[in-house]
């Protein structure tokens, strides 16, 4: 693609499917580099477009991403926070954070909690995205990997109760990061859909999003792909359109 693929895919005319409230903030929390672009970067493209502001927080450093003997993990933590941070860019996302922790070794821990529930408080999303954390095997197809599980299950302890909770994590309540209800949550890779976003107008954008990962394979610009034709077909329905579907919560209290 050209150098000038954001003005060629920018806005114009696109559908709102954004929730309406005056806090346009989401978050998004994603267990590697990538991942957040895979589930969600169409969304926070329109959203964004929409006056959203979406932040990235990636649990992982990303280090065992490669099957290249030469590489080594520090190198390639620090490629993939480059190549994530310009996804982001491209996908409209205002910030990235990255917590860090072992790639293959996320368990759920009282800190990986403490992480998600301090950055839920400091930043007070509207809406969180995030990976589905109950299923093992997806569509009969592939296995959801453990570190995408537990980055589910811990987002969505961290919303409900504990970010809500002011005795949940009393050290953030005196450091001034006072307690937050997130409203939706949106959990990409479930089963039970229940909303979707049409990004048939900006899938270009979300390719060359996804582009920016070159160290996973995914920077072909090549149009006869495999990943293009991957992708492609991943998102497109029978009716043509391209989508990003979610299982949407909608928080009561």
């Amino acid at each position: 693609m050209s150098a000038n693929l954001e003005s060629l895919y920018s806005y114009k005319e696109l559908p709102v499917s954004a929730p309406e409230t005056d806090n346009k903030v989401a978050l998004v929390v994603a267990a590697h580099p990538d991942d957040a672009d895979f589930g969600a970067a169409g969304t926070a493209y329109l959203w964004s477009k929409e006056g959203w502001t979406f932040y990235y927080l990636v649990c992982t450093d990303g280090s065992k991403g490669t099957a290249d003997p030469a590489m080594r993990p520090a190198e390639l933590i620090r490629i993939r926070r480059d190549e994530q941070r310009e996804a982001a860019r491209r996908a409209g996302v205002r910030d990235v954070f990255f917590l860090d922790y072992v790639d293959g070794e996320l368990t759920y821990t009282r800190s990986l909690l403490g992480d998600v529930v301090r950055h839920i408080r400091l930043l007070k999303p509207y809406a969180v995205f995030t990976h589905e954390p109950t299923a093992m095997i997806v569509r009969n197809s592939f296995i959801n990997h453990s570190d995408h599980r537990c980055a589910g299950q811990v987002t969505i302890d961290a919303i409900y109760p504990s970010a809500r909770d002011r005795l949940n994590f009393p050290e953030q309540i005196e450091q001034g990061l006072e307690t937050h209800n997130v409203k939706e949550i949106f959990i990409w890779g479930s089963e039970e859909t229940n909303y979707e976003t049409d990004i048939s107008e900006v899938v270009e954008a979300k390719i060359h999003a996804l582009n920016a990962h070159v160290s996973q394979g995914l920077g072909a610009e090549d149009p006869d792909s495999q990943f293009l034709k991957f992708v492609r077909e991943r998102w497109r329905g029978e009716d043509g359109r391209y989508t990003e579907r979610f299982r949407r919560v909608v928080m009561f209290r």
